[in-house]
């Protein structure tokens, strides 16, 4: 059941399906995704716990301010934190998705009581050197230029041949048409602007707080997606209470990928778990 909550100026849209008495489970996607990517995993999940996925700004149904610093990682950690207040979750599991689980671990960063786990699927801190950030920073705002310019097709063409998503190629065709059409329910300028004001060289660095971060921490990466499998690694060195599962014969979506998997790894993670 979909919803849209006003907060901050703006219009989120949120799936949900509330089961009285579960865990509450919230979903964060990625670039280019929108709570339709979690469809299946909620459907799932939705008998054994109280299901959540929030469409980001400039994604999906949500609204799409012109301004891109209202895309920021602050902006949206406010956002997130009215909306769980709103919905009346005070202790709850998030699970980000890339993008999403770069929220995810910023929101945790700030309000570690409200995080009973975290379930980061495929997700970094942030940059570590300034330099990084800054040369991440130009690569992002010549996509944006990109996007703007030559219009979602293009864009879209691009995007789904990087090398993050070569496992994709191996899916079932109609599966490839589905997320394809998923990312082109999307917007120019939507995209644009969370690439300019949420890219990964404009967000601050959680590098140095992972150890401060107490709650069960899942890291999911997979097989093939060997970047985000050395990131969780150096991760997990620094969190104090954090796991990490590859998982085999998957790259960087494992949810889109391997779905029953997922959800088999999802369940099992958070059995007995108390929030």
């Amino acid at each position: 059941m979909g919803e849209k909550h006003s907060i901050r100026g703006i219009d989120i849209h949120v799936d949900q399906h509330v089961n009285p008495g579960k865990p509450d489970v919230v979903f964060l996607h990625g670039f280019t995704g929108s709570t339709s990517t979690w469809r299946d995993a909620m459907n799932s999940l939705q008998n054994d716990f109280s299901v959540y996925a929030v469409d980001l700004i400039g994604h999906g149904k949500t609204s799409i301010p012109l301004d891109s610093s209202r895309y920021s990682m602050g902006e949206q950690i406010a956002d997130l934190h009215c909306l769980f207040e709103k919905l009346g979750l005070s202790r709850f599991v998030i699970v980000g998705y890339s993008m999403g689980g770069r929220l995810a671990l910023g929101y945790a960063s700030q309000h570690p009581d409200n995080i009973g786990a975290l379930i980061l699927e495929s997700a970094s801190p942030g940059l570590q050197e300034e330099e990084e950030s800054l040369a991440r920073r130009a690569s992002d705002a010549s996509l944006a230029e990109r996007i703007m310019k030559e219009g979602m097709e293009i864009f879209i063409d691009y995007w789904e041949n990087i090398p993050l998503f070569r496992s994709q190629k191996t899916l079932p065709v109609e599966k490839q048409r589905a997320i394809r059409k998923e990312r082109m329910t999307q917007t120019q300028i939507g995209l644009a602007n969370s690439l300019q004001g949420f890219g990964t060289g404009s967000q601050p660095s959680y590098w140095k707080v992972l150890n401060k971060l107490g709650a069960p921490i899942l890291l999911l990466t997979g097989e093939l997606d060997a970047k985000f499998v050395a990131i969780a690694r150096e991760m997990k060195k620094e969190l104090p209470n954090a796991s990490q599962v590859i998982v085999p014969h998957a790259g960087h979506a494992i949810h889109v990928e391997k779905p029953e998997l997922f959800v088999t790894i999802v369940k099992e993670y958070l059995e007995g778990k108390t929030f």
